[in-house]
Parts: C-alpha cells; structure tokens; sequence
C-alpha cells in the first residue's frame, strides 16, 4: 500500500498542505479561539500549552495538515490522517478544527472530501472519532454519510479521557 499520511490536496475552494514545525505560530493564532472548542471533549485546547501539546501530537503523527483558504491564503485549520490500518483497509481522519470565520461556508466539506477521495484510493473504510458533545462535528459527519458504530474512551497525550462515538464511512457508500 502506498498511502502518504501526508499528500499535498487541493480543490478551488481550499490547499491543503504537510504540518510544519514552523507553523505552529500561525496555527496557534486559529485555535485560540475558545468558541472552537467549546462543544469539544478537550476545552481547554485554545490556550497555549495545552494545545502545545496537541500540535507536539499532530506533528509527531506524520499525517498532520494545515489548511488555506486558496483565494485569500487565510489559514482555515487544521486536520489529520491517523491509525492507518492496512490489515483492516481502514484509516482515521480527525483532530479537525476549523477558524470560525469559515464555518458554514463550506470549508469543512471541501476539506473532508478531499481526504476522503483520497483514503479511498487505498483503504475501504474511513474512521471519525468525536466527542460525545460536539454535535456539530456528529452532524458534519453524518451529512458526509457516517454512521456511528461504537462509543469508547479517549485518552489524548496525557489529557483526560473522554467519551468519543466512532463513526464509520464505508467506500461504496463514500463512491455512490
């Protein structure tokens, strides 16, 4: 199997681009909005050491990106390929966050589908890990055609456990 963790994506809307140890300044200026994170399982995720933490994860995942707005190179956010199962032709997508200002205008999507259309070259089932409480994030994934097929408990780096629910998008239903 030959799936980069970490391709370069783009559609005309959005690039999305390998995570950088030299972006963390600039990343970290999108996530200090408390109003992120605040349906989030990890709160606190907008304040600095704490998302030190996170972007020290993100960077040692090897499949971390940061996304541009391609018309005006805004950073959008942040997302990530992780647990990538070649026995069980499966990977996970997630620790996604966007800046407000591109909520509901389609940036999310466009971002998902990207990484989506590309899994898909390689594996047969994508995995969303999201928190008990972040609705919006349960309700983007289901508009993407998740469905939630267990709960579990999330440890993230040394931050408490959460409750998570797994959802699951299938290829063939990813292609019809």
């Amino acid at each position: 199997m030959n799936f980069d963790l970490q391709p370069t994506l783009e559609n005309d809307l959005i690039k999305v681009v390998p995570l950088k140890g030299s972006d963390f300044e600039a990343l970290f200026a999108v996530a200090s909005d408390p109003l992120i994170w605040e349906q989030h399982p990890n709160k606190d995720r907008y304040k600095r050491e704490v998302f030190e933490n996170f972007f020290k994860g993100a960077m040692e995942s090897k499949g971390a990106f940061i996304v541009y707005e391609k018309e005006t190179n805004k950073i959008v956010g942040s997302s990530r390929y992780y647990e990538l199962d070649e026995v069980g032709s499966s990977v996970a997508v997630g620790y996604t966050f966007v800046a407000r200002e591109f909520w509901g205008k389609g940036h999310n999507r466009a971002l998902k589908t990207l990484m989506l259309d590309y899994a898909f070259q390689f594996v047969d089932k994508v995995i969303l890990h999201i928190g008990a409480t972040n609705f919006r994030s349960q309700k983007a994934s289901e508009k993407l055609g998740a469905i939630k097929i267990s709960e579990i408990e999330v440890a993230y780096y040394g931050e408490p456990v959460k409750w998570n629910f797994v959802y699951q998008i299938d290829k063939a239903t990813w292609v019809a």
